[in-house]
């Protein structure tokens, strides 16, 4: 069975000035396209199966990512239903040229696992196997505005 630490992924993404907005930082959307791509890819590791964004719990968007950083996309399960899958995702900005980082963007999304035909299909269970992946669901747990 998959542990929280199995589906852990973290991406960079150098802001370019296609990604902004009037405002010289990251469009709102180009960030949830980013984190839902990577929330996608740790939802599959954990189900080991295609699977698609069913709801977006929350999107704290807390400070903006300057053109010319790296927008950082941590993501993580820490959940899971029958089908579906409950990921933290997290963005920074980070200086290419200090690696100063900081939190830019707070999110839950909830997918869903499916099958060739598009249907739901069942997941394995989420197992804690570490500190540190207690720590990972416990911090998610702790911030998700449905538990």
């Amino acid at each position: 069975m998959p542990s929280v630490s199995d589906t852990y992924i973290e991406n960079r993404q150098r802001v370019q000035p296609t990604h902004t907005n009037n405002y010289h930082a990251a469009h709102g959307g180009n960030i949830v396209k980013w984190m839902d791509e990577v929330g996608a890819m740790s939802a599959m590791r954990h189900a080991g199966e295609t699977c698609v964004t069913a709801r977006i719990n929350q999107l704290d968007f807390e400070r903006p990512v300057p053109q010319g950083d790296t927008c950082i996309v941590e993501s993580y399960a820490y959940a899971a239903g029958k089908a579906s899958i409950k990921v933290r995702l997290r963005a920074f900005r980070e200086s290419p040229r200090t690696g100063e980082r900081e939190q830019t963007t707070d999110s839950y999304f909830v997918f869903v696992a499916v099958d060739e035909q598009n249907n739901p299909t069942a997941v394995p269970e989420l197992t804690v196997a570490s500190d540190r992946c207690r720590k990972l669901r416990e911090a998610a747990i702790e911030r998700d505005p449905e538990e």
